[in-house]
């Protein structure tokens, strides 16, 4: 009898290491795409000058290699992940990733100003599909709770890193040829791609039939967001009393009233309203949104300060940003799933998004010569320490308690937060640098003062940035649940 029940525990154990091993190598390609999506947003910022100079592209034409990506990306987010949840996540992944490789191919090859734009606007569009499959891919394969939250926290850590390897690689891969930042992701998009089978299960799309598909859900979503990330992108290009930015808001308003009447009515939603019923997910959504745009517009007005008042080079400026992404990584990687066990999403975000409160503020008070030491490296430190806390912790929030068959559209609308966010945040932060940098020229003829009323702008949008943080922190504070709070609920949903 003891040997016979030996056989059954030794095949249970045995399954579980496979299993175990199999979910680890899910979650490295999923990391992988995560990884890619953020290496090549990094990479190309840098590349920028050599792309103008060889292929003679003008100003307003450059720009809409980084825009193009980002309307693209955030404009069909929810439709990706809805998709996603239709017809299988692994299979969207693998499209997506296949189409990534031949933009990166193609945008590498060409010499048309055009067609690099258009291969930048199809990989942001590949990249909508790829985001939200990888992370439901995660949230299916990993159960709710500390599981999850490790896998979450890795997934966040992997894209900071992406980001952080993207802007020193750019800068090394430029000085041989500018073309490399386009062949590179997509040859490691090609690995990742020959490793899916093996890595991911085959899933089962959402059932439904026709009943499951929601045509005027998909197309006012799509079209209300990819109206206001371009309306955020071109604001400050093309001015915000522009009819075109003024028409572009005034069709999102629009647009938005009817995605909710339609899927108020609808059977089968694109985007189940009850999703937003719960205070931990739509706090998430929330915090989202202000995280990226003080973390996203930020960053932006940091790169020009370094740049144009300290006078780094592009490599300099990417090395000296690179503590931020290793603080993001280590805090991601080692401490946030551990704190999120023990004290909650709340006690998380709170402390994460004061330290980034504390961070913007810290870098207000940079001056016209370089105190890298004393201000800046500090206010990276804490700045990387304060994402490193919040973002795992909103992406757990953002999709808890969802039905394996929505989670592809609760990652889409996590990630859609995260993208008009960091649309928002540039936009407000390049309209404070314009303002308080117009209000200072009248005593700006000479190259110094030029340079002081320049600071005086920087200076102004960190403090935006500083306040655009501490909307976030009262969301936390007022909106998420406690633990127990937390707790009780989720044992009430089940």
């Amino acid at each position: 009898m003891a040997a016979g029940h030996k056989l059954p525990a030794d095949s249970k154990t045995r399954s579980s290491a496979v299993r175990n091993h199999r979910n680890t190598l899910t979650l490295l390609i999923t990391c992988t795409a995560i990884f890619l999506d953020s290496l090549d947003t990094s990479t190309v910022g840098v590349a920028l000058p050599s792309i103008r100079r060889d292929l003679g592209i003008d100003e307003s034409s450059l720009q809409w290699l980084i825009s193009g990506y980002t309307i693209a990306y955030g404009g069909f987010l929810l439709l990706g992940g809805r998709v996603a949840d239709m017809f299988g996540r692994r299979k969207i992944f693998m499209l997506a990733i296949t189409v990534f490789i031949v933009a990166s191919i193609v945008g590498g090859a060409v010499s048309s100003g055009p067609l690099i734009i258009a291969t930048r606007v199809v990989k942001g569009l590949a990249a909508a599909f790829t985001a939200p499959a990888a992370f439901s891919i995660i949230t299916t394969t990993f159960e709710e709770g500390p599981r999850r939250n490790k896998a979450l926290a890795i997934y966040t850590a992997t894209a900071a890193t992406g980001y952080s390897i993207g802007l020193v690689a750019s800068g090394m891969l430029t000085q041989v040829h500018w073309r490399l930042v386009f062949f590179l992701p997509g040859a490691a998009a090609l690995i990742a791609l020959i490793l899916t089978p093996a890595a991911v299960d085959r899933d089962s799309p959402a059932r439904g039939g026709s009943r499951s598909y929601d045509p005027g859900g998909a197309v006012t979503a799509t079209s209300a967001i990819l109206l206001l990330v371009y309306a955020l992108v071109q604001g400050p290009v093309i001015g915000w009393t522009a009819a075109s930015t003024i028409i572009s808001l005034a069709l999102v308003v629009v647009l938005l009233a009817a995605f909710f009447v339609i899927e108020r009515r609808h059977p089968e939603p694109t985007v189940p309203l009850r999703i937003f019923r719960s205070r931990t997910r739509s706090s998430s959504y929330l915090i989202a949104v202000a995280l990226g745009a003080a973390a996203i517009g930020w960053q932006f007005v940091a790169t020009l300060y370094m740049q144009r008042i300290l006078g780094y080079s592009a490599l300099r400026t990417a090395l000296a940003m690179l503590p931020l992404g290793v603080m993001v990584f280590v805090t991601a990687q080692f401490v946030t799933g551990r704190l999120l066990g023990r004290v909650g999403i709340r006690a998380v975000c709170v402390s994460g998004m004061l330290l980034q409160v504390l961070a913007l503020m810290l870098f207000s008070y940079v001056g016209l010569v370089g105190h890298y030491d004393g201000i800046m490296l500090p206010g990276l430190v804490i700045h990387g320490l304060a994402l490193g806390l919040v973002f795992p912790s909103i992406n757990v929030g953002g999709v808890s308690g969802v039905a394996d068959e929505r989670q592809g559209v609760a990652a889409g609308l996590i990630v859609a937060a995260y993208a008009i966010g960091s649309g928002l945040g540039t936009a407000i932060m390049a309209a404070i640098v314009a303002a308080a940098t117009s209000a200072t020229s009248p005593v700006s003829a000479s190259p110094a003062g030029g340079a002081q009323a320049l600071l005086n702008g920087y200076q102004s949008a960190f403090v935006g940035g500083a306040l655009m943080a501490t909307a976030g922190l009262v969301v936390a504070i007022v909106a998420l649940p406690r633990k127990r709070a937390l707790a009780e609920a989720r044992q009430a949903a089940a």
